[in-house]
C-alpha cells in the first residue's frame, strides 16, 4: 500500500482519536498517533495498525507545550514525510463543578490543553501545508464539542469555553488560509461512548443523559471518525470553515 498521504491525530490513544487513527490507516495514510503519557495504550494501536499493513507510528508530546509540539512535527516530517491532514483532538476535562468553586489553574489548565494546543499544531500544520510556505495544501479537522453550544452548566463551563474558542479558531484560520491551499473544518460530537467521560468524575453520564437525546442514544467514537474522515478528504473538497454536529440531534 502506498503511504503517501500523512495524518497526525492528537490525543491518538483512545477514543475519537483511536477511531480516528484506525480509519484514516484504512483508507491508505500513513497515521501519527500523538499521546501524552498512555504510552501502553498508543504502542498498542500502533503496533494493532501496522501488523495489518498499516504504517504508524506513536510519538508522545504534550501538545500544550511549544516545543513539544514542534518535536511532534519534525519526527513526522522525518519518519513519515510530507503532512496532509491534521486532527486536532487532543483534550482533557475536569470534575463536574461549577464556576463559583473553579480556582484559576483549573481554568488555566483546560484552556492550556484545549486551546493553546490546537493553536500551536495549527501553525506547524501550516507551515507545513500552506502554498504560501511551498507546501501542497492540506486539510486541518478541529474537534470541538455540541458543549460549545450548550455552555455546559453546572457541568464543565471551562470545558465548553475551550470548545467556543476552537469554533473560532476554526472560522478565522479557514478563511486566513482558504487561499493557500488549506481548509480547515470542524466536528462538534454531543454524548459520545468514550472513557472521557470518567475523567469528568462520571463514566455513566452518557447513559444518564441519553434520554434527553432526541435519537435517544449516545453515539459511537466511530461515528466521529466517519465525519472527521469525510471532512478531510476529497468528498468535502469545497467545504471549509464549517461545523459538522455530530450530536443525535441535540
Amino acid at each position: 500500500m502506498n503511504h503517501s498521504k500523512v495524518v497526525i491525530v492528537t490525543g491518538g490513544g483512545r477514543g475519537i482519536g483511536a477511531a480516528t487513527a484506525k480509519l484514516f490507516s484504512h483508507h491508505g495514510y500513513a497515521v501519527c498517533i500523538n499521546y501524552k503519557s498512555n504510552s501502553n495504550v498508543a504502542t498498542a494501536l500502533a503496533n494493532e495498525i501496522n501488523s495489518s499493513g498499516g504504517r504508524c507510528i506513536a510519538v508522545q508530546a504534550d501538545v500544550s507545550q511549544e516545543v513539544e509540539v514542534c518535536r511532534l512535527f519534525d519526527t513526522v516530517d522525518t519518519e513519515l514525510g510530507q503532512l496532509t491532514v491534521l486532527v486536532n483532538n487532543a483534550g482533557i476535562l475536569q470534575t463536574q463543578m461549577r464556576l463559583d468553586e473553579m480556582n484559576a489553574e483549573r481554568i488555566n489548565t483546560i484552556l492550556t490543553n484545549n486551546v493553546t494546543s490546537y493553536f500551536l499544531c495549527c501553525r506547524e500544520a501550516v507551515k507545513r501545508m500552506s502554498t504560501r510556505h511551498g507546501g501542497l495544501g492540506g486539510v486541518i479537522v478541529n474537534v470541538s464539542s455540541t458543549a460549545a453550544r450548550t455552555g455546559s452548566p453546572n457541568e464543565y463551563i471551562d470545558y465548553a469555553a475551550s470548545k467556543g474558542a476552537i469554533d473560532t479558531l476554526t472560522k478565522g484560520l479557514s478563511l486566513e488560509v482558504a487561499k493557500e491551499g488549506i481548509r480547515v473544518n470542524c466536528v462538534r460530537p454531543g454524548l459520545i461512548h468514550t472513557q472521557m467521560h470518567s475523567d469528568g468524575g462520571e463514566p455513566e453520564r452518557v447513559d444518564r443523559l441519553k434520554s434527553h437525546i432526541p435519537m435517544q442514544r449516545g453515539g459511537l467514537p466511530e461515528e466521529v471518525a466517519e465525519a472527521i474522515y469525510w471532512l478531510a478528504c476529497e468528498k468535502s473538497s469545497f467545504s471549509t470553515g464549517n461545523y459538522l454536529d455530530l450530536a443525535g440531534g441535540l
